[in-house]
């Protein structure tokens, strides 16, 4: 996979640029707790952050697709890093409620699409490939190898320089990371301006939104779930380590638990399914929700971390199966856009569950918080069951001979 031609630069590049993407949130809470003292407040700016970026990411990645990446990634950097640091001062400054709200409102409207826009890469080289999948779950290890090391950075510097230097820190990461991304202009997919086919929307219709694909929000709606894990497990994490006064574990614990997804995201690239995507995502889905069951039962830092590997190794499958059913259910025109859909159901989910749970830490300590993700993938899961059919690709009624030069496409009978 890595000998495809150009894969290593958009792939380091791309790893430096998706770093602050992991610190934004934990960036915040701890910024803003620290401030206000209340987790409540810190749950709630972050959820503003999120929702935002959940609105905006899918507009982001459409404008991508036709553009290209580069026209859309340039100015989206910098203007994320000026509405960064316009939340930090005014966190600093101990702004009311409304003030930072308003504020993370651009800052998580203007968050760089990396991570979508190098699967829409690895899409455009691999299409046709069962190297794809195997991109796929790279990505996915790359996103979780992300937040062990997002996470544990912005916690150590958040306590252990400033309470703003997380935030710092991802504001500079995203400028540098954003604009070397940019620069691999060779790799980027062709921009293009064509409607939906077969594979769900009406053909010939330009600008037709990735979202007309009814797997696409069937595929929206467990990826709100996973979103309700990461944002859950963030905040009553941060609350438990508060509560037993160890607040400098916190990253520690949130990295054993994106170890958990890492691990299993290299076990899935490494095995050659023979079930199809369809059916894999249907055993990984029901594995996560038990899996996060127990969490509001731990009270020690030991057993919270075990469960949370457990969450983690959970975890993985579901989210590599999501994104890989993208490349069978969306046209290449589309797809990075489609991939933004899903990260911002990721965000979306996350930005409700950091409100809740923050909320229920507030109210009934961090065991309450813990609820939160087993709700959030409860729930999905009976959406997932319920419009299973919906994740079959529509067929085109038409074959195309792969890598065999002579042969043309022909209808079938």
């Amino acid at each position: 996979m890595l000998r495809t031609h150009g894969a290593w630069r958009f792939v380091a590049t791309g790893f430096l640029a998706r770093q602050p993407f992991a610190m934004l949130t934990i960036g915040i809470v701890l910024l803003v707790e620290h401030s206000t003292g209340s987790f409540g407040t810190a749950g709630a700016v972050s959820a503003t952050a999120g929702v935002s970026m959940a609105l905006c990411a899918p507009q982001t990645g459409k404008l991508a697709d036709r553009f290209g990446q580069a026209a859309v990634l340039v100015p989206g950097v910098l203007v994320h890093a000026t509405a960064v640091s316009l939340l930090t001062t005014l966190a600093l400054l101990h702004a009311p409620l409304w003030a930072l709200c308003l504020a993370a409102v651009p800052a998580g409207a203007s968050v760089p699409q990396i991570g979508p826009m190098v699967r829409a890469r690895w899409a455009a080289r691999l299409e046709g490939s069962p190297l794809m999948t195997t991109a796929t779950a790279f990505e996915s290890v790359t996103d979780e190898f992300t937040f062990v090391v997002g996470p544990v950075l912005a916690t150590a510097l958040c306590t252990g320089v400033h309470p703003a230097a997380g935030l710092i820190a991802e504001a500079t990461l995203t400028v540098i990371g954003g604009l070397l991304f940019a620069a691999q202009r060779a790799t980027q997919p062709r921009p293009g301006r064509h409607g939906l086919d077969a594979h769900g929307a009406a053909p010939g219709r330009r600008d037709r939104s990735a979202l007309a694909v009814p797997g696409v929000r069937v595929l929206v709606a467990a990826f709100l779930g996973i979103g309700a894990v990461f944002g859950g497990m963030q905040v009553s994490l941060t609350a438990f380590t508060e509560e037993i006064g160890q607040p400098g574990i916190n990253g520690l614990l949130y990295g054993i638990f994106a170890t958990g997804n890492m691990l299993a995201g290299i076990a899935s690239g490494a095995i050659m399914w023979r079930r199809s995507p369809q059916q894999r995502l249907l055993i990984a889905y029901p594995l996560l929700t038990l899996a996060t069951a127990p969490l509001w039962a731990a009270h020690s830092a030991l057993l919270l971390g075990a469960l949370g590997l457990l969450v983690g190794l959970c975890l993985a499958p579901a989210l590599i199966t999501g994104y890989t059913l993208v490349e069978s259910l969306v046209p290449a025109t589309a797809r990075t856009e489609a991939f933004t859909w899903l990260t911002g159901a990721v965000a979306l989910g996350q930005a409700a569950a950091a409100t809740a749970a923050g909320r229920l830490a507030d109210d009934h300590g961090a065991e309450a918080g813990f609820l939160v993700p087993l709700a959030g993938t409860g729930l999905a899961l009976v959406t997932l069951l319920a419009l299973r059919r919906r994740l079959t690709p529509a067929s085109s009624g038409r074959v195309a001979a792969r890598g065999v030069g002579h042969r043309v496409t022909a209808p079938v009978d």
